[in-house]
């Protein structure tokens, strides 16, 4: 995918120089689709496509969304191929993503603050069972949990601070269940129907807290990090070819439950049906966004 984005690029490029004159470039890159790259990711899904269709309708400019992997998109950002992604989790969760390319990436702003990664039980384990990853070692509970942690992609920052988790808890008993987000919450719906006992890797924000009464294990030797920031990371030099949509970008901010508001409606409905609602629920939100106030 991304060979053929750097091809088209190339060709555009081609095509510009031959063309000639500054304000033919000029031209040339206002209409060149904004490249968005995001992963299958729910509240990843919801941000990137409101930011899609308000670029589109509000700002003007046509916007091809790129999915793939957490790990390829920051490769596909640092080398150009993608103008940029907005589900950076930082400082901590993709620390090590950022670390091999924050020379050749910058940052444009933060689309929400208070970020959370942890691991989650059902309301109906009593908490005098489970209140902490501690409690897991307990032999009934391991018994009723059947030694397995429900997890998500095998390249998430969550995926691999859990496995580092594991190892801190002395937790050697128990396997990480990597799968996907999708797998996750299956198996989820699975066991919460039947309320049988389970525990599974998450985060905030997301719309399961909005389905289902969960509540986060404590983490007291901080395993899984602290509230974080999303940031939107785009390729070098995008402010200065596209400074429209990267200020845009820039003042792009949602706060958590709002988004967890539009997550929720989008698995009853359609991520476009939820990105429509809040468009129409948030006007002023989308004028300072937009810049037109």
């Amino acid at each position: 995918m991304f060979k053929k984005i750097a091809s088209l690029g190339l060709t555009l490029g081609l095509a510009t120089a031959l063309i000639g004159g500054t304000a033919t470039a000029s031209f040339a890159q206002d209409n060149k689709p904004v490249k968005i790259g995001w992963s299958a990711w729910s509240d990843a899904e919801f941000v990137t496509k409101l930011a899609a269709k308000l670029i589109k309708d509000e700002l003007g400019q046509e916007v091809e969304l790129v999915q793939t992997d957490v790990a390829p998109l920051y490769q596909g950002v640092s080398r150009g191929d993608l103008d940029f992604m907005m589900m950076a989790w930082l400082p901590q969760t993709h620390a090590d993503y950022y670390k091999r390319v924050e020379n050749k990436v910058e940052t444009l702003g933060t689309v929400y603050d208070g970020a959370k990664l942890g691991w989650v039980v059902p309301d109906y384990i009593p908490a005098s069972e489970i209140s902490s990853i501690e409690d897991l070692k307990k032999p009934e509970v391991m018994e009723n949990l059947k030694n397995t942690i429900q997890g998500i992609d095998p390249g998430a920052g969550l995926t691999r601070l859990s496995q580092e988790a594991l190892k801190t808890y002395e937790l050697s008993d128990y396997k990480l269940q990597i799968s996907s987000e999708a797998g996750m919450l299956t198996s989820v719906n699975r066991a919460y129907r039947g309320e049988n006992w389970f525990v599974a890797t998450s985060w905030s924000p997301h719309w399961m807290f909005g389905k289902y009464k969960l509540r986060y294990l404590e983490d007291p030797k901080k395993a899984l990090g602290d509230a974080e920031h999303v940031d939107v990371v785009a390729r070098k030099g995008f402010k200065q070819d596209n400074p429209k949509v990267a200020a845009f970008m820039s003042r792009m901010k949602l706060p958590i439950s709002d988004l967890e508001a539009g997550m929720f409606t989008a698995q009853e409905t359609s991520y476009d049906e939820a990105v429509a609602k809040y468009i129409t629920d948030h006007p002023d939100q989308v004028k300072t966004w937009v810049g037109s106030e």
